[in-house]
């Protein structure tokens, strides 16, 4: 490691050092010290090094949250490879993508995960080994067999702060997911803006119900990591379990999308559970749910605008303090706000949102135009749209043309992917998808579709069609049949216009 080099693996080695007895993590009844946790990360990484993965080699894992999972992340930044968290919620050829796009040389896989890696396998000729998060399963070999002694000390390459550490999927544009690259330093800045802004301690505890292939889940993760407190890893969002640990682990913080918090909320209403320990929750949801949360807690919750390719959070503020904005500029990020021209425009004037600083990611994965494109004029073209106050606080507007998406719940989905499926079915002549407001997940997807000349079909039918071929969270909720979608005078969908036509539930 150079001079000025800091990793995650230092993270985990200093906490092994100043906090050693103090339980780190909590997985069911499993509770780990961070002394432990060293233990079991350098032990794995050892067995990774020994089964061949070396520096800058990916590590896929499609599973659910569990300790296994974490004990990557940390035998991954001490060897230097670079960890490919998959989203379990995809479909088969959606997996497959990913994987034939990121090339690991080695994958982990949960059990309930492995019948659709299975029908690809013949595809994956890079990959050396797969492994089961639990049991010898087949030709998943145990975890287990990974945690190996030896020498601890000499693991190859040396790694460095900018190294790429983990790859995490955005949205698709073009039918195809992008890799957004982040490193040691992205995540580490990130942690200690969290550390900052939410004044975390060793004393506090993060339930972690959010998926690690998501950067709220990753990001927070690490942030209560490196203050020396407590993760509680949940395999997924369960109400019951949630509350539990809440009331009796006394949770201090955690992230959120909808309908996650207002599930809670009326559980704990309805059964007594105790909140009082919550000081802080981040996200994305309704004014309603926020006030109700506020007064049953007494605790705050925090508004963002972020993007995995800014690390997380680039801007925020508590709920109500400037409320329908996005919050005030971050410590550590530079943001301004752009015509298409490339001039900075004033404040009050609608652009694209631009960040420069420590947070802005890598790149995104084989995607070198892109590349060049999303970074020209020395910022990170976030392809969103917003405003400045008077005050400094960020106001975001929509997407620019190029990067419209719906955001419903914690996942993002364009339109364009979900069109190009809706277009394959014979009836279809024409088709715009829009986001409508939805009580449940925020925004909802809704198709708005021209059926060819003597042609029929039901919303349940285009909805189920749809289903079929993509991932389930990406179907429309909502379809309606017209007869002609408006024009702009160039002859375009007029995209606008079908949003305010059709622009409700």
């Amino acid at each position: 490691m150079g001079l000025r080099d800091y990793t995650l693996y230092e993270v985990i080695k200093r906490n092994a050092r100043v906090h050693k007895d103090k339980i780190a993590l909590v997985f069911g009844e499993q509770r780990i010290t961070h002394k432990e946790f060293l233990e079991k990360v350098d032990r794995l990484a050892y067995g990774l090094f020994s089964a061949g993965i070396r520096k800058g080699d990916r590590i896929a894992v499609l599973s659910q949250n569990n300790l296994e999972f974490i004990y990557l992340f940390g035998a991954a930044a001490k060897i230097g490879a670079i960890m490919l968290p998959i989203n379990w919620r995809l479909n088969q050829e959606e997996i497959e993508y990913v994987v034939l796009n990121g090339t690991p040389k080695i994958i982990f896989v949960g059990s309930e995960f492995q019948p659709m890696i299975s029908p690809s396998i013949s595809k994956f000729g890079f990959i050396e080994k797969y492994y089961s998060m639990n049991q010898d399963e087949g030709i998943f070999e145990p975890f287990n067999e990974l945690l190996k002694e030896g020498n601890k000390s000499s693991l190859g390459a040396e790694v460095g702060s900018d190294d790429g550490y983990i790859i995490l999927q955005t949205a698709a544009i073009q039918g195809r997911p992008r890799g957004a690259v982040l490193s040691h330093r992205n995540l580490i800045t990130s942690n200690l803006q969290v550390m900052y802004n939410w004044g975390l301690k060793k004393e506090d505890v993060h339930l972690l119900l959010l998926p690690l292939f998501h950067f709220t889940g990753v990001g927070l993760f690490f942030a209560v990591l490196q203050t020396g407190g407590l993760n509680i890893i949940l395999p997924k969002f369960d109400v019951d379990i949630a509350l539990k640990c809440i009331q009796e682990d006394r949770v201090t913080i955690f992230g959120e999308f909808p309908p996650i918090l207002k599930a809670m909320l009326d559980k704990a209403q309805d059964d007594y559970y105790g909140l009082s320990s919550l000081r802080g929750v981040v996200g994305l949801d309704q004014p309603e749910t926020v006030k109700r949360f506020e007064e049953m807690t007494g605790a705050t919750f925090w508004t963002v605008y972020g993007q995995s390719e800014t690390s997380g959070f680039v801007s925020t503020a508590p709920f109500f303090e400037r409320p329908g904005s996005a919050g005030v500029p971050s410590f550590i990020a530079e943001m301004e706000i752009m015509d298409d021209y490339g001039n900075i425009l004033e404040t009050g004037k609608i652009g694209e949102i631009l960040v420069q600083g420590p947070l802005v990611f890598q790149g995104y994965w084989n995607l070198k135009e892109e590349n060049e494109f999303v970074f020209r004029d020395g910022w990170h073209h976030t392809g969103d749209m917003g405003k400045f106050d008077e005050d400094g606080y960020l106001w975001y507007t929509g997407r620019t043309p190029a990067k419209e998406l719906i955001k419903q719940g914690g996942e993002n989905v364009y339109p364009a992917e979900v069109e190009k499926i809706i277009l394959g079915h014979p009836f279809i002549e024409e088709v715009a998808v829009i986001g409508v407001p939805d009580s449940q997940w925020g925004e909802a997807i809704k198709a708005v579709c021209v059926l060819r000349e003597g042609k029929s079909m039901t919303e349940a039918q285009l909805i189920e069609f749809v289903a079929g071929r993509i991932a389930r969270f990406k179907k429309p909720k909502y379809a309606v049949f017209t007869s002609n979608l408006p024009r702009t005078e160039d002859g375009h969908i007029d995209r606008e216009k079908v949003k305010a036509n059709y622009g409700s539930a």
